[in-house]
């Protein structure tokens, strides 16, 4: 059968965007590595100019994504009769071009050039405000951040919500219409849930944490477990930040970072978990989008779901400690002497309201998102100022959680994602838990020994499913094309409530 052939004009247009695509995405990928260096090994005295470095090189592939070539190409690309002779690998690359050139092209760059240079430095002076519980230091800085997201919200346009525009940057698709039901039937089980525990529950021995564990032994140990759940420290590494992160250089180079506390083991630990999960993802997309938009996860959301998995339905499973429990006491010996493998997976499973999201529980984790998508909502829609949230993030504290924080470094300097301008990136952590939830009800289905396997040590036959079934295909499908091509339906929040319930009326006895 002969082969058709392309149409010269088209040709020459899928040549010239392959080529804009490319060049894009190795800019990004020196974006990322500088991003990384800024947080984990940059001087301090340095960062300042660092900054604008930065900001200059953004604006450069911004005004490439929003250029009139861009924009040419895009249209050539997707007349219908184009459509026709592209693969599905192009037409996901043009579909997500396209989305952000539509949304973006009526930001001047100068404008845009100011933002990336703000954010850059904003995450030096947020850094110091938290050290020393001084909110006024970054204030001006958040203030500012919240006046340009109002205005790309105008720009990006959205028909109900302001907060509508901001949320499809993280999670395509999501509304605050869509959003708000999932959320009040998550909240309203957690907090019944919460009640129960708190009134009938079997306590837990939470003091085995209450000691000091060396923290060389403990980087020992978190690298240790790394290759075994699946990150290839050959395409990576792990260093140490203040707020921890993972960050994708290329598919070859995926950088972890966590964060060590002497008197909370449980911090590093499950923060390195967690965002191993990140960089597993990372690491697993396949090669043929190497060099291209499709590089990286479907969306903030599914990407969250991959680190709340390994960190929770993983990593705070009995099977996990039953496998790695004795690993760990050989380097904590003294702690960990006369304690019990049932004990320490309660332990690690302790439900008790705090101050920090990042070291929450599995079951309140959700409602320290709630609070602050609650927050960006009215910040973003003019309701609430900058300037007020301290008292207004004190009052939701005790409203959600019961508990009020003592100082704004326990509060609202707490988060990073304020000082880089990812005001409605914070849904993503919740509407993970919500897909890996679903996942695992499917992933469970498909191998009925899930469990036995991570007991086991076989965490490459669980990596090996995520990978075949998401992780390779990156940017390729829309995140809820993703969740119904594995699962087989839209995203639900049942599953999730039927997780939580189960564990832990096990953990509690309730």
């Amino acid at each position: 059968m002969e082969q058709k052939v392309m149409d010269p004009v088209l040709q020459k247009a899928l040549e010239q965007f392959t080529a804009l695509d490319e060049k894009i995405t190795h800019f990004s990928s020196i974006i990322g590595l500088t991003d990384w260096d800024q947080k984990v090994m940059a001087p301090k005295k340095g960062r300042a100019i660092f900054a604008k470095a930065t900001g200059t090189l953004r604006t450069e592939v911004f005004k490439l994504m929003i250029s009139s070539e861009m924009g040419v190409l895009l249209e050539t690309l997707s007349k219908p009769e184009s459509a026709k002779e592209l693969d599905v690998n192009t037409k996901a690359k043009v579909r997500e071009y396209k989305a952000y050139y539509q949304k973006s092209k009526s930001i001047p760059a100068d404008l845009f050039q100011e933002y990336s240079i703000l954010t850059a430095q904003a995450n030096d002076a947020w850094e110091e405000a938290r050290a020393n519980n001084d909110f006024a230091r970054f204030l001006p800085y958040l203030e500012k951040i919240v006046d340009y997201k109002r205005k790309f919200a105008e720009i990006f346009g959205y028909e109900e919500h302001p907060y509508d525009a901001l949320l499809d940057e993280f999670e395509p698709g999501l509304t605050v219409k869509r959003l708000d039901p999932l959320f009040a039937k998550l909240r309203e089980s957690s907090v019944r849930l919460l009640e129960r525990i708190r009134g009938n529950g079997k306590r837990t021995k939470a003091e085995i944490f209450q000691q000091s564990f060396e923290i060389e032994k403990q980087k020992a140990f978190n690298r240790y477990i790394l290759p075994i759940i699946g990150f290839d420290l050959d395409a990576g590494r792990l260093d140490e930040t203040v707020h921890p992160f993972a960050q994708t250089v290329n598919t070859g180079d995926v950088r972890l970072t966590t964060r060590y506390l002497e008197k909370n083991v449980r911090s590093a630990l499950f923060g390195t978990i967690h965002e191993a999960g990140h960089g597993i993802y990372e690491q697993h997309v396949t090669p043929e989008f190497e060099e291209s938009i499709l590089q990286s996860g479907a969306s903030f959301g599914i990407h969250e779901s991959q680190s709340r998995f390994l960190e929770n339905m993983v990593g705070r499973s009995k099977e996990f400690w039953k496998f790695f429990f004795p690993k760990l006491q050989e380097y904590f010996p003294a702690q960990l002497k006369n304690v019990s493998v049932d004990d320490f997976y309660r332990a690690v499973n302790t439900v008790e309201p705090s101050f920090i999201r990042v070291e929450a529980d599995e079951l309140t984790y959700n409602l320290h998102i709630m609070l602050r998508y609650e927050i960006e909502k009215a910040l973003i829609a003019g309701e609430i100022e900058a300037k007020d949230l301290p008292v207004i993030w004190n009052q939701k504290m005790q409203d959600y959680l019961g508990v009020t924080p003592s100082t704004d470094t326990l509060g609202v300097l707490q988060d990073v994602h304020w000082s880089f301008g990812g005001i409605g990136y914070f849904p993503s952590y919740s509407l993970g838990n919500l897909y890996a939830a679903q996942i695992l009800r499917t992933i469970q289905k498909e191998l009925p020994d899930f469990y036995s396997h991570i007991e086991n040590g076989r965490f490459d036959v669980i990596q090996e499913w995520l990978k075949e079934n998401i992780h390779q295909y990156g940017k390729l499908y829309t995140p809820n094309e993703l969740i119904v091509k594995v699962t087989g339906e839209e995203l639900n929040a049942d599953y999730l409530v039927e997780y939580l319930e189960k564990k832990y009326a096990e953990v509690y006895g309730i």
